[in-house]
């Protein structure tokens, strides 16, 4: 029988480069982050890692990625083949071909850039999704591009399969989501397409019936696409569910809002909720995985038999989490 899997709770955006932060971190009610520190006191950190703000993978994909065998240390940047792992996970012929997330999108645009807003915002239907496959299909498929509709997905993501995708780093959409899009296109000179692409499909959308109808309903238009999650997986990777990871997203939502009543409430909610429940397993005497994660780094925690001295000492030097998550 093989080894229970540790459990292992993941925490984007735990720490975040915006001028907000640290001021709404320092105002949350004494004891607000109060299970945190006890989780933390009885463990020892394990890995940590450290790129820089402008790297197209961020922290938290790393770390999943790491934890998943998706990647190792020398994945080069941008190359997390997320597309390629829904690939194998949902159509088996896709093992060995090289994938990539193709998300549809609203750009705003300014007089001098365009930014990307969250795509969640669209409240895209399927029947939408499905009609915008069928109008850009055809021009995905003069560059070798074949897209394709997965209901496990949902309609606001769809898989794109192309060589073109092979070894073509791309930036994620949680780097991009509210920022400037110029800075984070790939520029790659294998990217040339795709960058004629996203001029053609703006161009074709902006006249199309789905968006009239979507305006008509003051909505949001779709008038982009983003491309994320580019790559091919490894050639012994393994797709095995992994139930024993917890990822929860409600402080990244509340970042890309620029809500800091929500992220702190958040906050909040994660210590009364996930790491309440994961202390109570390391009480319990489990082995467990913690892995926080800021904007450039990530620290990965894992349970530790403190001796008798190192609990007593605990008692007078208790771990502060501010100070462990301004090191993200």
């Amino acid at each position: 029988m093989p080894a229970p899997l540790t459990p292992h709770l993941l925490i984007p955006f735990a720490a975040c480069s915006a001028s907000a932060w640290l001021p709404t971190m320092q105002a949350l009610p004494q004891g607000g982050l109060k299970r945190l520190g006890q989780l933390l006191h009885g463990m020892k950190l394990a890995h940590a890692d450290t790129q820089a703000e402008e790297s197209l993978s961020p922290p938290h994909e790393r770390a999943l990625a790491r934890a998943l065998a998706l990647a190792d240390p020398g994945t080069p940047d941008g190359l997390l083949p997320w597309a390629a792992y829904d690939a194998a996970r949902h159509l088996p012929a896709g093992v060995g071909k090289a994938w990539a997330w193709i998300t549809p999108c609203h750009w705003a645009v300014a007089k001098m850039h365009a930014t990307l807003t969250d795509p969640a915002m669209l409240a895209l239907r399927e029947d939408e999704s499905r009609a915008l496959l069928a109008l850009m299909q055809p021009y995905f498929a003069t560059d070798g591009i074949t897209l394709h509709y997965l209901a496990e997905l949902g309609p606001g993501r769809w898989l794109a399969e192309g060589e073109l995708f092979r070894g073509l780093p791309t930036a994620s959409l949680d780097r991009v989501l509210a920022r400037n899009v110029d800075a984070w296109l790939p520029d790659a000179a294998q990217a040339a397409p795709l960058r004629r692409l996203q001029n053609e499909m703006q161009m074709l959308l902006y006249t199309h019936a789905t968006n009239d109808e979507r305006e008509a309903r003051r909505q949001l238009p779709v008038n982009s696409f983003w491309i994320s999650g580019s790559g091919n997986l490894p050639s012994a990777f393994s797709v095995e569910e992994n139930p024993s990871i917890t990822l929860p997203h409600s402080l990244a939502q509340a970042v890309f809002k620029e809500d800091w009543a929500g992220y702190a409430q958040a906050w909040q909610a994660l210590d009364a909720g996930e790491i309440t429940g994961l202390l109570a397993r390391q009480r319990a005497g489990e082995s467990v995985r913690l892995t926080l994660c800021g904007e450039c780094s990530t620290q990965t925690f894992e349970s530790q038999r403190a001796s008798l001295g190192s609990r007593i000492s605990s008692l007078f030097s208790p771990t502060r989490p501010l100070d462990v998550l301004k090191q993200l």
